[in-house]
């Protein structure tokens, strides 16, 4: 189905369902828009939908989602957040900040289910308790991982002195970069950043690093970069160079070594319970915003191996999973 065709679809489900009826009713149908640069078959979404299904909002059924939301680059989510509002949809569910940014920027009624690096920081909502306007949903606080995955990378390639930061221009504020440069250079690393904005960029940024010496790298926290991981992981394992990564799976992907919270988790133990609340008719500002309690090291030693790196003891003692 064609992305218009789709969007005049929810539409008209506003119309046989109007936003005034916000009871779980029999026979109505609940439409959910989509914000999202990550695709619709990641494990995160599939188990966000697999948990809506198991509360009894069931696709097909009582359930009718924007498909045509996932995969998109970030020069069309202003205009994708305008087609759902302008659709009435009941809720938009958005990933990343910049998504989150769009969605508010084209709606302050309809309730905003978004998940983003720091919703508070970034000020999409007033607090944890109490978010206040029409946006709630979880914070990921990848990015104030940075430096403790930067602690790691450097204890995982003993004897580094240069490393690398691949940067998010869009995600990683410059004090943020100065203070990752401060803390290596505590520890004696010159920390060198390469930043990038699209995923042509990429590979190149990668190459640059490797060029001006840089002994390993630190892929900090962005939705972009999770979405393009196999650009990553491909060229890095082309040059030779140690990477550390922000979500768990990333390392039972290929990836060396990642520190973060379980995304697929917080997609379906808090995303899809939050959802359900909103579409059931409460009110964003009513839904405290949350934040993961566990983290997990993983470390991959096939991808040490193949790297010819030997990963310290010490560290595989404390990892909570080891890829042999």
């Amino acid at each position: 189905m064609r992305r218009r065709e789709f969007i005049t679809l929810l539409a008209g489900a506003a119309v046989a369902h109007p936003l005034a009826a916000r009871a779980q009713d029999a026979g109505r149908t609940y439409r959910l828009g989509s914000l999202h640069i990550s695709q619709r078959n990641s494990a995160p979404h599939v188990a966000f939908y697999e948990e809506l299904r198991r509360q009894g909002f069931v696709e097909g059924q009582n359930l009718l989602v924007d498909e045509h939301g996932y995969g998109l680059r970030s020069g069309q989510l202003a205009e994708h957040a305008a087609e759902l509002v302008n659709a009435q949809v009941d809720v938009i569910v958005a990933s990343g900040d910049a998504s989150v940014r769009a969605a508010q920027q084209a709606t302050k009624t309809i309730p905003i289910l978004a998940n983003a690096t720091d919703l508070v920081g970034a000020g999409f909502v007033a607090s944890l308790a109490k978010p206040g306007g029409n946006t709630t949903g979880f914070s990921v606080l990848s990015a104030e991982l940075d430096g403790k995955r930067q602690e790691i990378l450097i204890e995982a390639v003993p004897g580094v002195r240069r490393m690398a930061a691949l940067a998010d221009v869009n995600a990683t504020p410059p004090r943020r970069l100065q203070m990752l440069q401060d803390e290596a250079r505590i520890r004696g690393v010159e920390l060198s950043i390469n930043r990038v904005a699209t995923s042509e960029e990429i590979a190149g940024a990668i190459d640059a690093a490797k060029g001006s010496g840089a002994e390993a790298l630190n892929v900090l926290s962005s939705a972009f970069f999770y979405n393009n991981r196999q650009i990553i992981f491909q060229q890095v394992a082309t040059l030779r160079l140690p990477a550390m990564y922000e979500w768990p799976n990333m390392a039972e992907e290929g990836g060396l070594v990642a520190y973060g919270a379980l995304l697929t988790q917080l997609f379906r133990d808090i995303f899809a319970r939050q959802c359900v609340k909103l579409l059931r008719g409460v009110k964003p500002a009513d839904i405290p915003v949350e934040q993961p309690t566990k983290f997990e090291l993983v470390i991959n030693l096939k991808t040490a191996n193949a790297l010819g790196l030997t990963v310290p003891p010490t560290l595989l003692a404390r990892a909570d999973k080891v890829i042999e």
